[in-house]
């Protein structure tokens, strides 16, 4: 699935899915963000993996692997 990276202006970002499944988190995007990048992914893990090498974060990690690293169609968003 196809995620955004958008950043607000007062610099916060937001890393959402793309299409009506991050629909809710664009709802609360302050005037004036701006998309910056887009990646695909085919879990949240993968993207967190991604967002974190793109913002040069280091190695991401999660406290829930076995939810994280599910694949978006394992847990019913294809």
């Amino acid at each position: 699935m196809r995620h955004e990276l958008w950043v607000e202006p007062d610099g916060l970002d937001t890393f959402c899915l793309s299409g009506e499944h991050g629909d809710d988190a664009r709802d609360l995007l302050e005037p004036g963000s701006k998309l910056v990048w887009t990646c695909k992914a085919n879990s949240h893990f993968e993207a967190m993996t991604k967002y974190y090498k793109f913002r040069d974060w280091g190695e991401y990690h999660t406290d829930y692997p076995e939810h994280d690293k599910k694949t978006y169609k394992e847990l019913g968003y294809e």
